[in-house]
């Protein structure tokens, strides 16, 4: 299966990755998505700062029920891969 990767305001195919499989794959934003982000984007732009906790600890309930774990205590080790992943999609060297 070959999914589509977006890398520099390009779209490619590419195998999915078998480290980080979800990286992987992007949803080609349609039109009706496009419109959907960008209202949903003005709706939020009066957001009280106790309707965005809400919304964050409803996120973290979520990440915690997903992962029991969250957060580690390694987090660096947990982002090293996706790191990487944007470093080697946006083409800069190893050392940056």
């Amino acid at each position: 299966m070959r999914v589509l990767v977006k890398a520099r305001d390009r779209w490619f195919e590419a195998e999915p990755d078998p480290v980080l499989p979800a990286a992987s794959v992007v949803i080609r934003p349609s039109p009706e998505l496009t419109r959907f982000e960008r209202e949903y984007a003005r709706s939020r732009r009066t957001m009280s700062y106790l309707e965005a906790m809400e919304i964050f600890e409803a996120l973290w309930e979520e990440a915690r029920a997903l992962n029991p774990d969250f957060p580690t205590r390694d987090w660096e080790r947990d982002v090293a891969p996706d790191i990487e992943l944007a470093r080697v999609l946006n083409g800069l060297p190893a050392d940056a």
